[in-house]
């Protein structure tokens, strides 16, 4: 099997590992704009049967989608993930904070997927003016600065910098140094995170809920950016919720917590039926 494959609108799958097992797990990351280069210490770090691929999105991170049939990506937002998933079989999706939104904002996806992993995120975008709220209580003034550059010129560049900027409160003390170094290294896409502000993050709601697919709902417990209250509510919780809260973790709870992360992946993985082809 190829190390790289596009769907017809351009996702993009890069295989990153594979172990014996015939489980895909299809890693969509956080931001948007970030690129899936942000999910390669989880996926290094979890030990789960299979193949694992990091996703990206038409126009997201680094995948530029030379092979899409338009240049205007972002009309097949978010619900052009169906494509992946008729790449492979037996796939488990995980999203990462936005990335688990633009999951549950795709109907129907239960009966296309054997498991669903939730990293960070919501279920609906009140999360949003909680996470405003937080950054005016704990104010950084190198990102005051970094966003006052920003305003002044928009670029990829000024916007690794506010990301860069915004590490304390992505990572507790501990993971700090290794955090920053992971939002330096990053490919991001300022287009992606304007089509998302306008048109996605502030009306999100979630548009489905697993009633039968094995589900795991993970987070570190000092998590600042998005906040997991918000999973509390009685209708998430049910005999295929898994929850897991990781202590001395924050918004990419695998940097500060790897192996709390990977117990919490082998956990989902025992929950997980394979689909005979």
């Amino acid at each position: 099997m190829t190390n790289e494959l596009f769907t017809a609108s351009g996702v993009r799958l890069r295989k990153r590992r594979q172990t014996p097992g015939a489980i895909n797990w299809l890693l969509l990351p956080g931001g948007p704009g970030i690129g899936s280069e942000s999910l390669n210490e989880l996926a290094d770090s979890i030990d789960v049967a299979g193949t694992i691929w990091l996703v990206d999105l038409p126009g997201d991170g680094s995948n530029s989608a030379p092979k899409a049939p338009s240049p205007d990506y972002f009309k097949t937002w978010p619900h052009v993930l169906y494509e992946a998933i008729d790449l492979l079989p037996n796939c488990v999706y995980v999203g990462h904070s936005t990335g688990g939104m633009y999951l549950l904002s795709v109907p129907d996806l239960e009966s296309k997927i054997i498991g669903l992993v939730l990293i960070s995120t919501a279920p609906d975008a009140s999360w949003h003016p909680r996470y405003v709220e937080m950054t005016r209580q704990n104010p950084l003034p190198e990102f005051d600065v970094a966003l006052q550059q920003y305003q002044q010129q928009q670029t990829n560049e000024t916007l690794r910098e506010i990301a860069v900027a915004s590490a304390s409160w992505n990572f507790t003390p501990q993971g700090l140094s290794v955090g920053r170094d992971l939002l330096a290294r990053m490919p991001y896409t300022l287009a992606a995170v304007e089509w998302s502000d306008r048109h996605f993050d502030h009306t999100y709601v979630a548009q489905w809920w697993p009633k039968s697919l094995p589900t795991l709902i993970v987070s570190g417990a000092d998590d600042r950016i998005v906040d997991q209250a918000l999973w509390d509510n009685p209708r998430f919780q049910a005999d295929n919720i898994l929850r897991r809260s990781i202590r001395e973790a924050a918004h990419f709870p695998w940097i500060e917590q790897p192996g709390a992360v990977r117990e919490a992946f082998a956990d989902m993985s025992a929950r997980i039926v394979i689909h005979e082809q």
